[in-house]
């Protein structure tokens, strides 16, 4: 992993910088992460909206590796909305027990389920204004659906972006809608998504909550926020966590070697759209 040769001995002051100069920073920022994470895609395997709904639905509170183990087995038992929505609530309990509150999910599902063949005919929608009138269903989950399901641009406000934007200074907020509107503003709509998955992956492999790797950071210079974890190169290098999903490595593997998403997607590996 590269880092600027010139990181920032001193944090800037966000109140000191206009609006222009933020979007041109985010945009910097973005664009290195972009070249740094030529793979990032959503994490959470899935074939089609329905089960990328389920799959976000579970992955509240736990790991999306973990989602990804169960989310199989959920799948062939439940392939669609009206099968999961006549689940015996015990057996659905069961399935998904391993991604932790289990009881509450299993009724968020059954709902969802229930309202998507009442009120969709069985599918999934496709706007905003609908998805999150879904049982367990916020603007987060609705984002991630539409991103990366429909092709529709949002800002997946989780943690790790919360923290990120906080750190970048695109935002004061700790509110993750004022959030998701004011890095909104800074980026044009087409890139929406896949900044989303930048910074996700960045959050998750180098700008951790607890001790980010600072000393090892792609975005150092960037970032008025340089200075709260490890600094020394060599000290933050340790700190770095996997570059993948475990179970990815092929797919890393062919990214790295230049394949499209199309080419990927056609090969069969879950990107979304």
């Amino acid at each position: 992993m590269s880092v600027p040769d010139k990181a920032p001995a001193t944090r800037r002051r966000k109140t000191e910088e206009s609006l222009l100069a933020r979007k041109r920073r985010a945009r910097r920022i973005n664009k290195e992460l972009a070249e740094h994470y030529p793979y990032a895609v959503a994490e959470l395997d899935f074939s089609n909206p329905f089960e990328l709904l389920v799959a976000t639905i579970l992955s509240a509170q736990t790991t999306d590796v973990r989602v990804n183990m169960t989310t199989p087995v959920l799948f062939a038992r439940y392939p669609d909305a009206r099968a999961l929505a006549e689940a015996d609530e015990t057996e659905l309990q069961e399935l998904i027990k391993p991604t932790g509150f289990f009881r509450a999910k299993s009724q968020s599902l059954l709902k969802m389920a229930g309202q998507i063949v009442d009120e969709f005919d069985g599918e999934v929608p496709g706007k905003l204004d609908d998805l999150v009138k879904l049982a367990g269903v916020g603007r987060k989950t609705a984002n991630v659906v539409l991103g990366n399901a429909f092709g529709i641009p949002g800002i997946t406000v989780d943690t790790h972006f919360l923290r990120l934007s906080r750190r970048f200074g695109w935002t004061d907020s700790t509110d993750a809608v004022k959030v998701e509107f004011d890095v909104a503003e800074l980026f044009e709509p087409k890139d929406w998504t896949m900044l989303s998955h930048h910074v996700v992956f960045h959050g998750r492999r180098v700008c951790h909550a607890r001790k980010p790797a600072c000393g090892a950071c792609p975005v150092a210079q960037w970032c008025p926020s340089y200075g709260e974890g490890e600094v020394d190169p060599e000290k933050a290098r340790k700190l770095l966590k996997y570059e993948l999903a475990p179970g990815r490595e092929e797919l890393l593997a062919r990214m790295m070697a230049g394949e499209t998403r199309r080419e990927l997607r056609a090969a069969g590996f879950p990107l979304g759209a």
